[in-house]
């Protein structure tokens, strides 16, 4: 089990990774804070020859060295997370959104999506809100726009959202991935994002998770649930079965882009039906005029 040790050290270092990809040479230390980071770990997280405990100074060389980007291990940690034994009010919400949000807008970790990008997608509605909808990552509309799910899959999205008697504005909606991944020039067409561009910006989507405080999570598609939880998952066998991700309810269902491609009555009933599910675990009223969408009647 990770030590509180083990992660201030993993936000120090992934919060110099940052620094470094800003372009930033020199950095300034709290003395406390220095302090804190020599001090040994009661527990290492990781196997370690006997008698020794990784330094702070062994992290940054190591941190500086060149290396290609890997796939983090979970849980990942970030000097953007923010505790969630801290009590948040609104407005401590507000700012530490914002702060997240400004990181985000400029980060260059993946320079081919930096460079091919026309925004960043950081998310979009309430950060009070009891609902998070969590997709892949932006499609060409939504990299135009910088607000995710806004082509034809996100209008088909509005009108589940509206179904439930919620609007855009009383959930919140982002993706794995803020940049839409590159096609090799192409203005049009859309692709998965690899394992290792979700990796890098999930702390992203972590720290936007740790203010909001959804008491639900909606994955949309296959590449969200991988995204969220570390691994491929048959979208086909998990969607409406509840998982769990960091301690909240999350309900797997599939992406509306499926349903634009996959009309059947069928298969709009069984999202509606995940729907129904997230309704009845926040205790939201539903109608039999609800109940009985898509049934053919």
């Amino acid at each position: 089990m990770a030590t509180a040790f083990d992660y201030l050290l993993t936000a120090t270092i992934s919060h110099l990774e940052d620094q470094k990809a800003r372009g930033v040479k020199h950095v300034s230390v709290d003395p406390q804070l220095l302090s804190q980071l020599g001090r040994p770990a009661r527990k290492s997280a990781s196997p370690a020859p006997a008698g020794t405990r990784p330094s702070l100074s062994a992290a940054l060389q190591e941190t500086s060295a060149p290396t290609a980007p890997v796939a983090e291990a979970a849980p990942v940690v970030s000097d953007l997370i923010v505790d969630p034994s801290v009590e948040l009010s609104p407005e401590r919400k507000e700012a530490e959104m914002a702060r997240i949000r400004e990181r985000a807008m400029s980060c260059v970790k993946c320079p081919n999506l930096a460079s091919s990008r026309s925004n960043v997608v950081f998310g979009v509605g309430s950060i009070h809100a009891d609902i998070m909808f969590v997709g892949e990552a932006p499609g060409m509309e939504e990299d135009q726009q910088g607000e995710p799910f806004v082509g034809a899959a996100g209008q088909l999205l509005t009108k589940i959202i509206g179904a439930m008697d919620l609007d855009r504005d009383k959930v919140y909606i982002a993706n794995v991935v803020k940049c839409r991944p590159d096609t090799l020039g192409q203005r049009s067409g859309n692709r998965k994002p690899k394992p290792e561009e979700m990796n890098t910006c999930k702390p992203y989507l972590l720290a936007q998770i740790s203010v909001i405080r959804p008491k639900v999570i909606v994955a949309l598609g296959a590449t969200a649930v991988e995204g969220l939880l570390g691994r491929p998952m048959g979208i086909m066998k998990l969607r409406g079965n509840w998982q769990e991700f960091n301690g909240i309810p999350m309900m797997p269902t599939y992406h509306p882009a499926y349903l634009l491609r996959n009309e059947s009555i069928s298969e709009k009933r069984k999202v509606w039906e995940d729907m129904l599910a997230v309704m009845e675990k926040l205790g939201m009223p539903i109608s039999e005029k609800q109940r009985g969408f898509f049934l053919g009647k």
